[in-house]
């Protein structure tokens, strides 16, 4: 059985402010910097291949875990937001009203203006999760929430509307089993990363 344990990179500015990073290359703020060697990983990190995005915030999450030569996957980088990057969720919904709302209604389908969506980022991880299926594992990858939600979302057959039926909460991590075919299962979701 292949397992992909799956990390979120560390906070950057733009988290903070609650902007939508995207697939703008945002760095690593200085207090990640400080935070993110004191992670404690789950075991199944230990051993196995590390893959990450290209994206920097990603890249040097990687590094400061110990894996600087983690393998860079362009599927594993954030979703394009488009016109949307680099905006706050409120302003959006403020400034668009009914307009957002129906956006954010669509679940997988929501695509921002040139930008792609869940449904596309889906699409696009696919391939690697079959690769990675056949490769047997296991695999730690460090990438950004909305590929881990979308992989949330196949594993468990959420179309992205309303509420996850499980929450995934900051600071953790979550561990997928991958069957032959690359269709990923929850195996955990929110392994804390940071000791209470």
């Amino acid at each position: 059985m292949t397992t992909l344990l799956v990390i979120r990179h560390g906070i950057t500015t733009w988290n903070v402010e609650g902007r939508i990073q995207g697939q703008s290359d945002i760095a690593l703020s200085d207090e990640a910097r400080r935070s993110i060697p004191g992670w404690r990983l789950p075991a199944q990190a230990a051993s196995g291949q590390w893959l990450t995005s290209p994206l920097n915030r990603a890249r040097e999450t990687a590094a400061l875990l110990g894996h600087a030569d983690a393998r860079i996957d362009q599927r594993l980088q954030e979703m394009n937001w488009g016109d949307w990057e680099g905006q706050r969720l409120e302003d959006l919904r403020r400034e668009l009203g009914e307009a957002m709302t129906r956006h954010e209604a669509l679940g997988l389908d929501l695509r921002p203006p040139g930008g792609e969506s869940p449904r596309d980022l889906q699409a696009r991880v696919a391939p690697l999760l079959n690769e990675l299926a056949s490769d047997k594992g296991p695999f730690t990858a460090v990438t950004h929430k909305g590929i881990i939600r979308a992989l949330y979302a196949l594993a468990v057959g959420w179309d992205m509307t309303g509420k996850p039926p499980v929450k995934l909460h900051k600071g953790c991590c979550h561990l997928f089993r991958l069957s032959s075919d690359g269709q990923p299962e929850v195996e955990r979701l929110n392994i804390p990363l940071i000791s209470e």
